[in-house]
């Protein structure tokens, strides 16, 4: 077009445009257009991918411990295509890493490191250790469970480093805790640092490229034959990043970043694993303990990246063929298969399992042990841990690593040297011992069954094992209950507002909620003196709860959980405790319970509520443009080819 000729020809008159066009498109290919060749410019565009959902994240984002999660979960769930840029975002950074460790080990593979690309193969590890340090920095921001503790962790590992170790990680975390210093710094680390440096490493490596051009095959008969760059090599890059957006959208589409829920300090329970790339170190990190700790944190890094840098300097012959340097390439096989069998081995392993705490153990019906330590089957003590478990103390009180965690554990002696009568005092008046306790009085079993229970203390306080045993719980679960249930008119805590994590929630649940709601929420646990004689179902809930609005069913929820209630009755024996009002869970916590329940009920927490465009349909629109642009490239190609 004439219009658009005079633009150009102005712009030329003042910048060299047409020198830069040729300069960056006008190559020949030793031994034509490859698609071993593509890695290098899809790593490009994903990275101008990232930068542009990044900063449209930027708009959105509030990088404070108070609303980083709130902030992004509005991008995710209320903005339109929102969760696009998210995911997109999330996703891209994983296909960032993959696609430049491939092109790493494709260069490696054709010897395109050797006299006179050096400095290339350089440059490429830095920018490889800059996107690891991106992805690290990056899950930390939204301040959630899963990006907190990888925070802690992370910092953690940097304080083993000898001698400045310590004063690295107050650097990292603005002090000797993590919070909003913490925050801030890896909010601008992985927004303000880190992308002008990766920048910097890629114009640095686009030059040294450009001095040298493509090393091509090693095969010096195929290096004879000529390829351009423009259009051949382009058309295969922009095939290949075209299916990568596509694969990126169909994952943002099925498979969304986890919720994880906010970040909890107060939550012990939660045992991070690191991000998939570093699941080779973690792994690696526990063959190393005690004082060799700084070898496996620090030591294998720092080997891993001298090895890289030396690869250059240590095969420095004219060969570039495989077969002809063959312990240099047997050498980097084994090298990617150790780092991908760590992988797959600590993706595989259970955090903890070699050291922090215990997992509890399952729950058991089978009859106690009588061996040395057991419990003597005596009918009083039989009786106590049986009614340990339908009174509901094993909702609060764990024995044995079995039951809840809002009160003492029972079996880790808080209670030896107790006599019969202190605690048959605190199962009756428990304020009459501790005036600010939230455990209820239980006034209605007979004195009898008090005596069993204490009983059953006593042998447990005397260093028995026999856990609470299990009350049967029906397999079948009938229909939803329609009987109207009175919701409490306080107003819902924080945490109807907070959208919480499934997963976690599943942990609260079993440790606090099971012994009353039974498995899977499916209740049918006796409460003798209510109306209904039994503890309402969470699966499925009341259908006066239910709702398909999540925010409403979030604060139906959570009213009772903030606020507890007492079962309509003459002398109902369980009530709801206010957990929130009591604090004894926190509003995290609660959060993760509730979206487990919502979750039960075949509602989901972190519903998109305005997509602009339904998630799947926007995918298979995708892929339909994809399609219908692929076509037509495919024949200009191929007519290109047989005229030329």
């Amino acid at each position: 077009m004439p219009i658009v000729s005079q633009v150009l020809g102005w712009i030329n008159d003042r910048w060299p445009l047409k020198a830069v066009i040729k300069w960056s498109l006008e190559e020949e290919i030793p031994g034509g257009a490859s698609y071993a060749y593509v890695f290098g410019s899809s790593a490009l565009l994903l990275f101008l991918l990232q930068a542009v959902t990044g900063i449209f994240q930027l708009v959105y984002m509030v990088p404070t411990v108070d609303h980083g999660y709130d902030s992004l979960n509005y991008l995710r769930i209320q903005v339109p295509f929102g969760w696009l840029i998210h995911s997109l975002h999330y996703w891209g950074a994983t296909a960032m890493l993959i696609v430049v460790g491939l092109h790493m080990c494709q260069v490696f593979l054709y010897g395109a490191y050797k006299h006179p690309r050096q400095l290339i193969w350089l440059i490429g590890i830095a920018n490889l250790l800059v996107v690891q340090a991106m992805v690290f920095t990056g899950p930390i921001i939204p301040w959630d469970e899963r990006g907190y503790w990888e925070g802690e962790v992370g910092s953690s590992i940097v304080g083993t480093v000898p001698v400045i170790g310590d004063f690295l990680k107050r650097i990292l975390r603005g002090g000797a805790a993590m919070g909003q210093l913490t925050l801030s710094r890896f909010f601008i680390i992985h927004t303000a640092l880190l992308p002008p440096l990766l920048l910097a490493c890629v114009a640095a490596h686009i030059v040294a490229f450009r001095q040298f051009g493509i090393a091509g095959p090693w095969d010096e008969q195929r290096r004879r034959r000529r390829g351009r760059f423009w259009p051949d090599q382009i058309f295969k890059d922009a095939l290949v990043f075209g299916a990568v957006v596509v694969a990126l959208v169909g994952l943002s589409v099925y498979i969304p970043p986890p919720i994880a829920g906010p970040a909890d300090p107060l939550d012990t329970s939660y045992l991070p694993k690191p991000e998939w790339n570093f699941l080779f170190l973690y792994k690696a990190l526990q063959f190393f303990r005690g004082a060799l700790e700084p070898v496996g944190t620090v030591g294998i890094p720092l080997l891993l990246v001298l090895l890289l840098v030396s690869i250059p300097f240590l095969d420095r012959g004219p060969e570039r063929a495989p077969a002809r340097r063959p312990y240099f390439v047997a050498g980097g096989g084994v090298f990617v298969l150790v780092i991908l069998l760590l992988a797959y081995v600590g993706y595989y392993s259970k955090p903890g399992a070699e050291a922090g705490p215990p997992v509890p153990p399952a729950r058991s019906t089978a009859p106690p042990s009588t061996g040395a330590g057991a419990i003597p089957a005596a009918a009083g003590v039989k009786e106590g841990a049986q009614l340990f478990q339908t009174e509901g103390c094993i909702g609060c009180h764990r024995i044995q690593g079995v039951g809840g965690t809002v009160g003492p554990d029972l079996s880790s002696g808080v209670i030896r040297g107790k006599d019969r009568q202190w605690l048959t005092a605190q199962i009756r008046n428990p304020k009459s011992h501790f005036p600010n306790t939230i455990m209820p009085s239980y006034t209605g079993p007979s004195d009898q069954q008090v005596g069993a229970v204490v009983d059953y203390l006593i042998a447990v306080a005397a260093g028995g094992t026999m856990p609470p045993t299990a009350v049967a719980i029906p397999a079948t679960v009938g229909p939803p209950s329609t009987k109207p249930v009175k919701i409490p008119t306080s107003p819902p805590g924080r945490a109807a507002y907070v959208i919480g994590s499934p997963e976690r929630g599943v942990v609260v649940f079993t440790e606090v909620c099971i012994s009353c709601h039974g498995p899977l929420g499916t209740g049918h646990i006796p409460n003798p003196g209510s109306d209904d004689g039994i503890i309402p179902a969470l699966n499925p809930i009341n259908r006066n709860l239910f709702t398909r609005d999540p925010q409403t069913f979030a604060e139906n929820l959570d009213r009772f959980i903030q606020h507890g209630s007492i079962p309509a009755g003459p002398h109902p024996k369980f009530r709801m405790l206010p957990f929130g009002d009591e604090s004894s869970l926190t509003q995290q916590a609660i959060s993760n319970v509730e979206a487990y329940v919502m979750q039960l009920n075949g509602a989901n927490r972190a519903e998109l509520l305005h997509p602009g465009v339904k998630a799947h349909y926007y995918f298979w629109g995708v892929v339909a443009v994809f399609g219908a642009l692929l076509v037509p490239l495919l024949v200009w190609k191929s007519k290109g080819e047989k005229n030329g």
